[in-house]
């Protein structure tokens, strides 16, 4: 399923939205925008996620500087070993310097290195910096451009005001969203003909369809070319299994519950399907690709409870939290948060493209996990996507640093089950989800999918769901009806996305299977390298829904994972056409409401105020604290 540098102001980021979605009201359903359209909108919302990225950035990055720039004159710490381990955790923080007023910026305490063509065009932004910051002022730069990279300086004082922080910060995860948004948001045909088959979704003909243009992704499937996916009625004998080696011509097989892969030197796919008819076997199906569709806490080990009829104004100090989520009020998180924070006995499984292992955001979140990609290796995040996913359940909340995650206390078990270019096979996929079951998930996201009904997927599906796991997935970023998977499984809770007007993200995938909607337009969340970054997709959406599940099932671990999804859907806020619908599902995701029924203890006790009194003011909010008045 198909699942974007500039550098634009926090006006053109509002202006973006606006322009995307209309004021007041739904936008009317957009099944029928003709393919340019939609790829001219799929365009805007990229460089709308660059705009927010960018802004993500320099937020962090100025607070970074304040942090480290108050340790020295607070603590009297040696300016050197502060800025070495700042620049090592982020290491886009190419140049830095410790100053003081009347000392010039040469003579300042600096680590890292900037080359002199970089030097020699910042100097007058330098010498701004340094001027600034003698005044106890902070500074920012606009954007300097050299041979395709992206900088800008940046200065913070110290509480003396008296002497500060200048930095040099290259900003290549600009670069690095909008490559990813070209994927995630199949703005580009993906993945690249040669080095898979690209062919339609029926998986029985495999008729070809040649992808020469991304408008073209929409209800193509992707496979491995030698490989195919078996199910023996009866498991073969290792003289069958050889001969078996022989007649296809050698290669690999793998086995995995009672399916097996066999890859071929000699056979496609069409003839390996083929000559399986011979055998005992269940089926045999193409090796289907899946495709992105995006301080401690002081108790652990039970869900944390308040009564309902506390207020629920709390707000938590994550330094970009009030300015750019504008995601998380929208499905009501700080209501729910007084009923619980979450339980660390509750794991969500994420898998993915891996998880960045050392992100401070993360990092204490994180209980083991697996790389399917390559065993022997850490489940360490090569694409972002991944990272970007697990933030949004659980980056730490209230810890003064970068965003805030849905859940306080939830583990997540990190999965990497899809490669660098984000894309994973059947096998790889269906293996993390019987590993994550095994080892403890009861929740498990998987913002990813393709069109194929893949019996095997399907296999590991059910063995997940028999074992009482909330299972989670995207419904895809291709503006189709055309039923994706593993989201369209009935054991499977589908997401669609939302924008920040409540309406149907214009990329969002549709149909009579999705269950609910999430938020899913310029979504602000971690990112590897200690960063933030901003994406869009229904990818981004799935993991809002896989943390209030993970909630749900903290503050009641009693609940079945089909009385889980069942109360998702009946807490959810109607949207569009009235009661459920192809679009919205039941309706947005409302996380106060699902805790207060939940909760074995106040289930009763309904809020009855209606949920639909916020909805017109979350996005006049967000707007107004973006710009600043």
């Amino acid at each position: 399923m198909r699942k974007w540098g500039v550098t634009l102001s926090v006006l053109a980021i509002a202006a973006g939205g606006l322009l995307l979605v209309p004021r007041g009201g739904h936008a009317p359903e957009s099944e029928a925008l003709s393919a340019e359209k939609e790829l001219r909108i799929k365009q805007a919302t990229m460089n709308q996620d660059l705009a927010l990225t960018n802004e993500l950035c320099r937020s962090q990055c100025s607070y970074e500087l304040h942090r480290i720039a108050t340790d020295i004159v607070k603590d009297g710490a040696k300016p050197t070993k502060l800025l070495a381990e700042l620049q090592q955790q982020h290491p886009h923080m190419s140049w830095l310097v410790h100053t003081s007023a009347g000392v010039p910026l040469a003579q300042g305490t600096a680590v890292g290195q900037l080359p002199e063509r970089i030097r020699e065009k910042a100097q007058d932004m330098l010498m701004q910096a340094k001027q600034s910051v003698d005044r106890g002022q902070s500074y920012q730069s606009g954007t300097l451009e050299d041979n395709g990279q992206q900088f800008f300086v940046l200065a913070e004082p110290a509480v003396d005001g008296r002497s500060g922080i200048v930095g040099v910060v290259e900003q290549h995860i600009l670069s690095e969203v909008a490559e990813h948004e070209r994927k995630n948001l199949r703005i580009v045909t993906y993945p690249a003909e040669g080095r898979y088959k690209i062919e339609s979704v029926d998986s029985k003909t495999l008729r070809d369809v040649h992808v020469d243009h991304p408008e073209e992704n929409e209800g193509v499937s992707h496979y491995h070319q030698n490989q195919v996916v078996v199910k023996f009625r009866s498991d073969p004998t290792e003289q069958e299994l050889e001969r078996i080696r022989s007649e296809i011509g050698g290669g690999t097989v793998r086995k995995l519950g009672y399916t097996y892969v066999f890859e071929s030197q000699s056979m496609e796919a069409k003839e390996l399907m083929s000559y399986f008819q011979k055998w005992n076997v269940a089926y045999a199906e193409p090796h289907f690709l899946y495709l992105t569709n995006t301080s401690a806490p002081a108790r652990r080990g039970a869900a944390t409870e308040r009564p309902i009829g506390e207020a629920s104004g709390f707000v938590p100090n994550d330094a970009l939290y009030q300015r750019y989520q504008w995601n998380l009020p929208k499905v009501d998180i700080e209501s729910g948060w007084h009923i619980s924070k979450g339980s660390d006995q509750v794991t969500v499984a994420v898998i993915d493209t891996g998880v960045d292992l050392n992100h401070p955001d993360l990092q204490n979140q994180l209980v083991s996990g697996l790389n399917v990609v390559n065993q022997r290796q850490t489940p360490q995040d090569d694409v972002g996507h991944g990272t970007h996913v697990a933030g949004v359940i659980g980056a730490l909340v209230n810890n003064n640093l970068g965003v805030a995650g849905m859940s306080w206390y939830n583990h997540i078990m990190p999965i990497k089950a899809l490669d660098a270019t984000g894309a994973g096979s059947t096998y790889a996929v269906a293996q993390g989800i019987i590993w994550a079951v095994d080892h403890g998930a009861k929740v498990i996201n998987m913002s990813l999918g393709n069109y194929a009904d893949a019996e095997f997927l399907h296999d590991a599906i059910r063995y997940a769901y028999d074992r009482d796991v909330v299972l989670i997935a995207a419904s895809g970023n291709d503006n189709t009806e055309r039923p994706g998977f593993p989201a369209a499984y009935p054991e499977v809770f589908a997401v669609a996305a939302t924008d920040p007007n409540n309406s149907r993200a214009t990329f969002s995938n549709y149909g009579t299977y999705i269950d609910v909607a999430a938020p899913g337009v310029s979504i602000a969340s971690t990112y590897p390298h200690s960063q933030y970054a901003a994406l869009s997709g229904t990818s981004m959406a799935t993991p809002h829904v896989a943390a209030l599940a993970a909630l749900i099932r903290s503050v009641n671990p009693n609940l079945k994972n089909t009385e889980v999804m069942q109360l998702m859907r009946d807490t959810a806020v109607d949207l569009g056409p009235v009661g459920r619908d192809k679009y919205y599902g039941f309706g947005l995701i409302d996380v106060g409401r699902a805790l207060q029924a939940a909760n074995p203890n106040t289930a009763s006790q309904r809020d009855q105020s209606s949920p639909d009194e916020t909805i017109d003011s979350t996005w006049t909010d967000w707007l107004r604290r973006l710009l600043g008045v």
